[in-house]
């Protein structure tokens, strides 16, 4: 294997740069430990739900670099971003993250308001007298 791998994952407004090197499981988020920054225990799972999938948790360094979005945003595109991470690193863990849905982009973002509306759907209240 070369010296890093790195993909790019993305939800919502949330970006992520994920960076993956051998290691020892270390899991780097704008220069915290990702426990720090994703406070949640769900994100936290979120987050090393590809490595624990292929059974590789203390395998491998990741370095993640998010941007945009909320913190569960970011936490699902560094989700996105570690499995086609390790896609690069080797193809025969394809399978087994297909078949945890772990490489499909969740395209659902939030809809735009549009004008006459109060927002996306909701109208103004309506007042017959």
């Amino acid at each position: 294997m070369e010296k890093q791998k790195n993909a790019v994952g993305r939800r919502k407004e949330a970006v992520t740069r994920v960076f993956i090197s051998k290691g020892n499981g270390a899991i780097n988020v704008n220069g915290k430990d990702y426990k720090e920054y994703f406070t949640l225990p769900y994100l936290q799972n979120e987050v090393i739900l590809p490595l624990n999938t292929i059974q590789a948790a203390d395998k491998f360094d990741v370095v993640i670099n998010a941007v945009g979005g909320g913190v569960k945003g970011q936490a699902e595109a560094a989700k996105l971003g570690i499995a086609r991470a390790l896609l690069e690193i080797d193809a025969e863990f394809r399978p087994a993250l297909k078949a945890a849905g772990l490489l499909t982009r969740d395209s659902r973002v939030v809809e735009r308001k549009k004008f006459g509306k109060k927002k996306a759907r909701r109208s103004f209240q309506f007042s017959k007298r």
